[in-house]
């Protein structure tokens, strides 16, 4: 396991029981580096959607605790937010979730010239996942997805 993984990890199981005390959702937990600083960011929702003022209740719960077991070594940028409404699917519970509703895919690779699809999830599995589009259905496996998060429709 890479000490990234190892960070998520680990801030997820501190993170999860703030989150649900609250009545909110985990939706995800990531350390990543952006132009030369790590981020540890939570993304957090419940029905209806996340205030700032739910983003604060969890960042300084969260915050005590992490000051509690310092367990990252590099200095790092904390964050507590909503995922949008654009959000990756990554866990079994988002693709549970969005069944029945239009998702955008992007792949690593073309099929059939293009990169990018959009259509209704309509079922999944460890390996694939299918969407319909304009009435056809069509299957992706899984490793050749490099994205794929809810469509925003206006």
């Amino acid at each position: 396991m890479s000490r990234k993984e190892e960070y998520e990890q680990k801030a997820e199981a501190m993170l999860a029981p703030i989150v649900e005390s609250n009545g909110f959702e985990l939706v995800d937990v990531e350390y990543v580096k952006e132009a030369g600083t790590w981020y540890l960011r939570g993304y957090i929702d419940k029905p209806g959607g996340i205030t700032v003022n739910d983003c604060e209740t969890v960042s300084r719960a969260f915050s005590d605790k992490l000051d509690e077991d310092d367990f990252i070594e590099d200095s790092y940028i904390m964050e507590i937010s909503s995922p949008g409404l654009d959000r990756p699917l990554k866990k079994e519970k988002d693709f549970a979730r969005s069944i029945g509703k239009l998702v955008e895919i992007r792949t690593y690779r073309p099929i059939e010239k293009q990169k990018e699809f959009c259509g209704e999830l309509t079922a999944y599995d460890n390996n694939s996942v299918t969407i319909e589009e304009e009435g056809t259905p069509r299957t992706f496996d899984k490793k050749d997805i490099a994205l794929i998060r809810l469509a925003i429709e206006f």
